[in-house]
């Protein structure tokens, strides 16, 4: 993108523009950074993949699992790589800016902001769940209690990032610690025939025990093998709160990975094998359901149901902080309206939490349809996760002398399997709900539509990612000269 495309203030103006859209430095180390990584996917061990057995069965859910789980461990590694070049707060969207230009870091960011904004909409719906399931204080599931979730966890993203990490951190640590004593408590109860005791169907090709619904079922297990990992990528979004990020970031991410596979395994296997697959593939509360084989809750059960709780509350929190992250920066950058990207006193970017809060909360009392927003956040995901592979392939090979002080293993060709894969996962999630495809791909239009029609000539140079854009445009034209 040439300068005379962008609309920014004057040079004397330039420097409070970003003063009054700055947010709070060092405020993260590795560790906590870690833990915001395994926040944002932590509730997916608690409920919501157990939906994939009635797709493709105990087999067919592995398959999808250790599918999805190769592409984001190879699309987390090229991310480190990325994140360690270009630490700003727009995470992917800087990262396919540099590599694929405006019209590559709007489509890329766009769809990173649905899944961050459906996302805590659909959890919502699922805490007020627990929450009535649990009868804590008499509350019931509905709009007073989202509510009350969306108004106490932005007051703390408000508070200040700090605060809200370490709060994070705490309710995960919590959280992952009852799924460890789930899996012990589990483990009496297991045995590998329970594991592949849902009916088959005979009409399905290849069909068999361990693949009940065919070949055609792991494609369609694809979406729910995604909720062990959905959200790791939300890392480098914290890149500008970061202490060092050129070494933090690359470090939390594969530490993150690391520990959400692990217990991505061991959830999944332990419970399928626990109950069996045929009993939990419709349980709202799979974990719960695989230590009550008579339906009678126990005191180990109702420590897992209220862990289950934290679970929700931890990917909730942490994903109001990714969403408000994604549209400070593309605010900034003047991809969307500028005064979304304005910060406090505490350098909160306060109608960065507020607006897409409001829209959580509206979308979650209208609808109160979770599984559906969580599909549409899925799409959006999987949108998102095939360009930031892609702007790695492109910047490898168009600027390969660009300092990277870390390396993905493998170099593109680890990249090329996240990208093969996230196409694939994209087409599935028509195969699950063509509805929620369908109202994702209309959203993006509308987005699409604004971007081309009027915020395109309307950029701001002096915006990080736009900086980054315009020096390796000249570096490219004096290489030329």
């Amino acid at each position: 993108m040439s300068l005379e495309s962008t609309n920014t203030p004057p040079e004397a103006e330039a420097d409070d523009y970003l003063q009054r859209r700055a947010l709070r430095r060092g405020s993260a180390g590795w560790v906590l950074l870690t833990g915001l990584g395994v926040a944002y996917v932590v509730s997916g061990d608690y409920s919501g993949w157990n939906f994939g057995l009635a797709e493709g069965g105990f087999g067919g859910l592995a398959i999808a699992m250790v599918l999805m789980g190769a592409m984001y461990a190879c699309m987390v590694f090229a991310l480190a790589e990325l994140s360690s070049i270009l630490p700003t707060a727009g995470g992917g969207y800087g990262f396919a800016r540099r590599a694929l230009g405006p019209w590559g870091g709007f489509l890329t960011g766009t769809a990173i902001l649905i899944e961050y904004v459906l996302a805590p909409a659909a959890i919502v719906i699922f805490i007020g769940d627990y929450v009535e399931s649990l009868g804590l204080f008499g509350l019931e599931s509905g709009w007073p209690m989202y509510l009350v979730c969306f108004a106490i966890f932005l007051g703390i993203h408000l508070w200040g990032v700090g605060e809200a990490l370490r709060f994070s951190f705490v309710v995960t640590g919590i959280a992952v610690a009852a799924l460890l004593v789930f899996v012990l408590a589990a483990l009496p109860a297991f045995s590998f025939g329970s594991l592949d005791d849902i009916p088959v169907d005979t009409s399905a090709l290849g069909s068999g025990s361990w693949l009940p619904f065919g070949l055609l079922g792991i494609w369609a297990a694809f979406p729910f093998g995604m909720w062990f990992f959905l959200g790791v990528e939300g890392v480098p979004l914290a890149a500008e709160e970061t202490r060092d990020p050129a070494r933090t970031l690359p470090k939390a991410i594969r530490w993150s990975m690391g520990i959400l596979v692990v217990l991505a395994v061991v959830t999944f296997v332990a419970a399928a094998g626990a109950r069996g697959s045929a009993a939990i593939q419709d349980a709202g509360n799979p974990l719960v359901a695989a230590l009550q084989p008579d339906g009678e809750a126990t005191a180990l059960s109702r420590v897992v149901n209220y862990a289950g709780l934290a679970g929700l509350v931890a990917s909730f929190f942490s994903l109001i902080y990714a969403g408000s992250r994604q549209l400070f920066a593309l605010s900034r950058a003047g991809y969307l309206p500028r005064f979304l990207s304005l910060t406090s006193r505490r350098k909160a970017p306060y109608l960065g939490l507020l607006v897409p809060g409001t829209i959580g909360f509206l979308l979650a009392a209208v609808s109160g349809n979770g599984a559906r927003m969580l599909n549409i956040a899925v799409f959006g995901a999987t949108i998102s996760y095939a360009l930031m592979s892609l702007s790695h392939i492109v910047l490898r090979r168009r600027e390969p002398e660009l300092p990277r002080p870390y390396r993905t293993p493998g170099g593109t060709l680890t990249s090329s399997v996240a990208l093969v894969l996230a196409c694939s996962a994209l087409v599935a999630t028509f195969l699950v709900d063509v509805t929620a495809a369908l109202i994702a791909l209309a959203v993006y239009a509308v987005a699409t539509a604004y971007f081309g029609l009027y915020s395109r000539k309307r950029l701001v140079a002096k915006a990080p990612e736009e900086e980054f854009a315009a020096l390796a445009a000249a570096e490219a034209e004096l290489a030329r000269d």
